[in-house]
C-alpha cells in the first residue's frame, strides 16, 4: 500500500494545471445517485465529476430508487438512471443495471466502481480487457450477513480484476478481509472539499446564520442521513442533559421514529428536525451552530465528509472513536472531542463542555479550519485520483501487453516515488 505526501498548497495547485491536459473518459457506477439520494458517497462523485471539461470527461451510470429509465444532467455531468423496481438491503432491485453497465463500460477509458453496490460486481469480469477499473472502496457491506456470503465471491473477482483500490483511510485496509490480499492495489486517498465555499459566505448567506443564530444561541448541528449507524437515536438521547438546541439537517427511514423518542423522552423543543436542505442552506446553518456533533456508532460510517465541511466553517466537533479515519480527521483535543460511541451521558457531556466554554470551542474550531485548508482541499483530492486513473490505466496497458487480465505491475504510483502518510 502506497500513499502521497501532501506538499504545499500551491505545489498541488502546479501538478494540478500539468495532468489536467490528459484527459480521460471516465464512467462513474453507484448505486442511486442524486436527486434520488445524497450523502457521502454522491457527494464525492460529484466532486469526482467537477473538472469534467478540462480535467476528464466524466458520466455516471446509476440506477433509480424506484421508477422508470432516466437521462439528465447533474451539474453539467450526464447521468443515466436505469429503471428500478425499488431497493431491498439497501441495494437498487434493477435488473437492467448489468447490461446498462456492460454497454457503458466498453465506451470508457476507466470506469470507476463506487462500493458497496453488488449489481456491479457480478458483472465486472465481463468488461473489455483495455478498460481500466477502479474500485473506489468507501464502505463495506455492513449488517447484512447473508447478503455479504451471497456476493463475496463476486466482489473478490472485482478486486482481482481491478487495476487500483482507492480507500479513504488506511483503517479500511486493516480491517477488511476483502481488501487485505489485494493490499499491492490498494492507494489511500483521503476525501477533499471545497473549502472556499465552506469557509465563506455570502451577504445572504451570513444574514441567515445570523437569523437562526438569534433563534438558537446555544445550537448544535447534525448533518446526515437519517439511518442507524449514524447514532442520532444517541444524540437525541444525550440532548436530554444539555442545556442547547440540536438541528438535524437531513432526511431518512427513521425519521417518525427519531421523532417519535424525542417526544417520548421529553426533548421535542430542543430538537429541530430541518430535513433534507440544499448546501447553501447547510452552509448557513453550520455557520450559525456553536459546533458539529458527528454521534456515528458503527463502521459503516468509514470517513464523515461532513467533518470537513464543518471544520472548513471553523466549527469544533463532537464526534466518536470509530476504528475508521472519523476521528482520525478531527482528532480528539485538538479539532475535536471524541467520545465512546453510542454513549449518550459521555455525549451530553462534550456537547455541555462545548457550549460553556468558548475558548476551548474556539481554539478546537480554528485548528479545524486550519486542517480543513492544509489536509483536504478538492484540488489535492482531485490532483490524487487524476494520478490514480493515469496509473490505472498505465496497470492496465502493460496487463494487456502481458496477455493477462490479472497482472499488475510492482511499482509505485506515478503521482509521486515517496511512500503516502496518514493525514
Amino acid at each position: 500500500m502506497v500513499m502521497v505526501h501532501f506538499g504545499t498548497r500551491d505545489q498541488w495547485l502546479r501538478r494540478l494545471n500539468i495532468i489536467m491536459s490528459a484527459a480521460l473518459k471516465i464512467l462513474h457506477t453507484y448505486k442511486i445517485y442524486r436527486p434520488d439520494i445524497d450523502g457521502g458517497i454522491p457527494y464525492a462523485i460529484a466532486m469526482l465529476c467537477r473538472f469534467s471539461s478540462v480535467m476528464v470527461s466524466n458520466a455516471i451510470l446509476v440506477a433509480r430508487r424506484f421508477g422508470a429509465s432516466k437521462r439528465y444532467r447533474q451539474n453539467g455531468v450526464p447521468v443515466e438512471a436505469v429503471w428500478s423496481l425499488g431497493t431491498l438491503f439497501s441495494t437498487p432491485v434493477a435488473p437492467n443495471y448489468p447490461f446498462a453497465w456492460v454497454a457503458r463500460a466498453r465506451d470508457a477509458d476507466v470506469v470507476v466502481h463506487h462500493a458497496p453496490f453488488p449489481l456491479t460486481d457480478f458483472v465486472t469480469g465481463l468488461m473489455p480487457p483495455r478498460v481500466a477499473l477502479v474500485v473506489f472502496w468507501h464502505a463495506e457491506i455492513v449488517g447484512y450477513g447473508a447478503l455479504r456470503r451471497l456476493v463475496a465471491p463476486a466482489i473478490r473477482r472485482t478486486l482481482a480484476r481491478a487495476d487500483r483500490i482507492v480507500v479513504s483511510d488506511q483503517s479500511i485496509i486493516d480491517r477488511s478481509s476483502f481488501l487485505q490480499p489485494f493490499g499491492s492495489k490498494c492507494v489511500v486517498v483521503p476525501y477533499g472539499i471545497d473549502v472556499g465555499f465552506w469557509r465563506h459566505c455570502t451577504a445572504a448567506e451570513a444574514g441567515t446564520a445570523q437569523d437562526i443564530r438569534s433563534r438558537h444561541p446555544r445550537m448544535i448541528a447534525a448533518v446526515g442521513r437519517l439511518v442507524s449507524y449514524k447514532g442520532f437515536d444517541v444524540l437525541i438521547r444525550a440532548m436530554k442533559d444539555v442545556d442547547g438546541h440540536l438541528m438535524l439537517i437531513g432526511e431518512g427511514p427513521l425519521d417518525a421514529s427519531l421523532k417519535q423518542l424525542a417526544a417520548n423522552i421529553g426533548v421535542s423543543d430542543r430538537v429541530t428536525f430541518a430535513g433534507r436542505l440544499t448546501e447553501t442552506e447547510v452552509k448557513s446553518h453550520l455557520h450559525a451552530a456553536r459546533m458539529l456533533a458527528f454521534p456515528s456508532v458503527t463502521i459503516a460510517e468509514a470517513f464523515g465528509i461532513v467533518q470537513l465541511e464543518a471544520m472548513a466553517a471553523g466549527l469544533p466537533i463532537v464526534n466518536t472513536a470509530l476504528p475508521t479515519a472519523v476521528p482520525v480527521i478531527a482528532r480528539h483535543e485538538r479539532e475535536a472531542l471524541t467520545v465512546a460511541p453510542g454513549d449518550a451521558l459521555q455525549l451530553s457531556a462534550a456537547l455541555t463542555r462545548l457550549l460553556d466554554d468558548e475558548a476551548l470551542a474556539a481554539r478546537l474550531g480554528a485548528a479545524g479550519q486550519e486542517r480543513a485548508i492544509d489536509e483536504y482541499s478538492e484540488a489535492r483530492f482531485l490532483c490524487r485520483m487524476k494520478a490514480v486513473y493515469d496509473d490505472a490505466v498505465a496497470a492496465r496497458q502493460l496487463a494487456c501487453s502481458h496477455g493477462d487480465r490479472g497482472f499488475l505491475p510492482n511499482r509505485d504510483l506515478v503521482v509521486a516515488k515517496d511512500d503516502f502518510r496518514r493525514p
